[in-house]
């Protein structure tokens, strides 16, 4: 087989590797199928149902590109946060505005300040775009702001990145600690908040939007509460002049029919919202409960996961296993120390029940 011609300098350096081995590629090598899928963050909940029958009317336009400016949707976003519609950028899913992120403010070489441990999509898209990384580790499972805001400086980073609500620990600052960290920023910095997980902090608790300030940009998601994430929509918070930026280079017809009216119909319908940050609420309780029973204990969430502390990376990585092996789906994550932790997301009451019945089986013939 011959060669392809030459890989540019940057991609030939870079290892062969994806964020995320996805589950169906997991079962596929071991052969076994998962009937729990609960390591991915999904919501099993599902979208409203108003969502789903929008999405079914769209599809029969699929034909059609979809309306490259998501005006409707935009509009609706605008209307519901206070703000205009030049505020907002629709793309598909964060992870795809994350890497438009980084292509819009990384020259190769830049650098960049995140949490160690941290949203492994983002790392991919700054090491993808010539960026140099620079990590701050957790300090007790929390993002330490203090730390990453004079390594942002030390280091003249181009981006400081944020998730917050945190993946994948779960945990969460209020707005006078993002405040904080904001006012610290050197002027060549941008602070790229991630809240994917913001519906489940609470509204009073989420810092408010300042849609003018061109040293944030706030990306948010319809796949976590909304329960679209099969359908990859998510929408970016920002300076209309940064936004503008974006319009140079995004794919300006990824976003497709069915999603927008979907996530339209998603963002109208706020009981059914509602209802699932009720129960992911009381799914979140039910599992403190659970891990106090069986002697560990879960970190404070506002996500709509939970992590149980294992209490060591072995003991983790073999729960891990052992509920893969029965057809349980969860993950680990692969920095210490918080790959000690065992990230479970809260599914349907029924799914709980389950889980927690698999966990004590699990947990019970762990090793001293």
């Amino acid at each position: 087989m011959s060669n392809p011609p030459p890989f540019s300098r940057l991609v030939s350096s870079l290892p062969a590797s994806v964020p995320f081995v996805p589950p169906e590629e997991t079962e596929r090598q071991k052969g076994r199928q998962i009937w729990l899928r609960l390591g991915a963050n999904e919501s099993t909940f599902g979208m409203s149902p108003k969502a789903l029958e929008a999405m079914q009317q769209a599809t029969a336009q699929s034909y059609l590109y979809g309306d490259a400016t998501s005006y409707e949707l935009r509009g609706e976003l605008a209307d519901f946060y206070g703000i205009e519609r030049k505020n907002i950028l629709i793309g598909s899913g964060i992870d795809e505005l994350l890497g438009l992120t980084a292509r819009v403010f990384l020259n190769p070489g830049d650098a960049v300040t995140t949490s160690l441990g941290g949203y492994p999509t983002f790392n991919y898209h700054v090491d993808g775009f010539g960026g140099i990384l620079h990590t701050v580790p957790y300090q007790d499972f929390r993002n330490d702001l203090t730390g990453l805001a004079e390594k942002a400086r030390e280091t003249g980073s181009r981006i400081l990145y944020l998730s917050n609500p945190d993946n994948p620990t779960g945990s969460f600052y209020p707005p006078e600690a993002i405040e904080k960290l904001r006012r610290s920023l050197s002027p060549d910095c941008l602070l790229l908040l991630d809240e994917a997980y913001v519906e489940f902090a609470g509204e009073n608790a989420i810092w408010p939007i300042d849609p003018e300030d061109p040293q944030v940009i706030r990306t948010r998601t319809f796949s976590k509460a909304h329960g679209m994430a099969g359908a990859r929509i998510g929408y970016i918070l920002g300076n209309p002049k940064t936004l503008a930026a974006f319009d140079k280079i995004r794919n300006h017809f990824g976003v497709n029919r069915p999603a927008q009216a979907g996530a339209l119909a998603s963002l109208r319908d706020r009981t059914f919202l509602e209802a699932v940050v009720e129960s992911v609420t009381e799914g979140k309780k039910e599992y403190a409960r659970l891990a106090k029973e069986t002697g560990f204990i879960t970190l404070p969430s506002s996500t709509n996961f939970v992590t149980f502390d294992m209490g060591t990376a072995e003991r983790a990585r073999a729960t891990m296993d052992d509920l893969w092996e029965r057809g349980v789906f969860t993950r680990v994550p692969g920095t210490a120390p918080l790959n000690r932790l065992l990230r479970v997301s809260v599914g349907t009451p029924e799914e709980r029940r389950e889980f927690a019945r698999v966990f004590r089986e699990v947990v019970s013939s762990l090793p001293e």
